[in-house]
């Protein structure tokens, strides 16, 4: 557990994740290095099923090399568990989970989610694909609402992690929002057939290249998809005030920062097909001068939350403007 391996975890995190990297600086340094370590467990673990080309990810079997690295990566996290970490990567991730009393269950989900694309990429519907990113991402928030904290109890943590795993639904829709052609490319469609089906679209089309965004097809998808990321994000934004208020503003940089990628989206005509979307660097600045701005709640209005957490409906609600989905203190 030395300082060599906290640099290792950093340097996974600055080369992959520029933004967090970023808004990393609104935690206090303890919760920073074990985040750190959480993301560059998965980050890892995400970067060797990337290896398959797109005849594996297209419904051939996956490479045996692919399948044995991430089998390796799950006899780690075993070793981890039992207390004997054999890699700097999970030498910081048992600090983390030691520190913060984060669940193995939890870091088990994201393998789980993670090794399921190494089979054909395809979902007919909306609750199917949701299943995928309670896996790969919802797990995730999670993580971090463990390492972040919370004013509370463990009935407030519970309600906190629901809203948290909320989150990370909606970041894990935007990403496969904004990346639709690099996965077409690679073999995979993450959008749901049904969904597809319904304004006359295909996978097929999505994944041969002849589907142009233009289409009216294809806008009217989009829009419905972007709603339904945007409902996403604010079913889960009330559950940001309840983290630790020193966790609180690197909750809302992520989220809010995340959620300007739809508003990327949509201002290049929804071509994810053949482009990817982007924050500039003065829109990352001015979410982070909005957030430093931010007072952190130090004082919930009632100790126990009255509702049970986000209330999701899988259909889309009307476009939320990000600037609406905060407000700020």
């Amino acid at each position: 557990m030395s300082d060599r391996d906290a640099q290792v975890c950093q340097c996974i995190v600055r080369q992959h994740a520029r933004t967090f990297h970023l808004v990393s600086i609104f935690l206090p340094r303890g919760k920073r290095r074990a985040a750190f370590a959480l993301y560059a467990f998965c980050r890892v673990a995400d970067d060797i099923v990337d290896r398959a080309d797109r005849a594996r990810c297209g419904g051939l079997e996956a490479d045996p090399e692919v399948i044995a690295a991430l089998a390796d990566h799950e006899r780690k996290l075993s070793a981890t568990l039992a207390g004997q970490p054999d890699d700097p990567v999970f030498s910081e991730l048992h600090r983390a989970m030691s520190a913060f009393d984060v669940p193995a269950a939890v870091l088990t989900e994201l393998l789980d989610g993670v090794a399921m694309d190494l089979k054909p990429v395809r979902y007919e519907t909306w609750p199917e694909l949701a299943a995928y990113c309670e896996g790969v991402a919802a797990s995730v928030g999670e993580m971090c609402t463990w390492v972040f904290g919370v004013q509370g109890d463990a009935q407030v943590r519970a309600v906190a992690l629901r809203y948290a795993r909320t989150l990370g639904l909606a970041m894990q829709l935007t990403n496969i929002l904004r990346d639709v052609g690099e996965d077409a490319r690679r073999g995979r469609c993450y959008l749901p057939l049904h969904d597809l089906a319904a304004f006359g679209l295909s996978a097929a089309e999505i994944l041969d290249g002849s589907l142009v965004a233009t289409d009216p097809r294809w806008q009217r998808f989009m829009t419905q998809q972007v709603g339904r990321a945007r409902a996403l994000y604010e079913a889960a934004m009330p559950g940001i005030p309840l983290l630790s208020p020193d966790a609180q503003r690197c909750a809302w940089a992520c989220a809010i920062g995340y959620s300007g990628i739809l508003g990327a989206v949509e201002r290049i005509g929804f071509d994810s097909l053949r482009q990817r979307a982007r924050l500039g660097t003065s829109a990352r600045l001015n979410v982070l001068a909005r957030v430093w701005r931010t007072r952190p709640v130090t004082q919930l209005r009632h100790p126990h939350p009255v509702d049970a957490g986000p209330q999701l409906e899988w259909e889309p609600a009307q476009p939320v403007q990000s600037e609406e989905l905060v407000r700020l203190a």
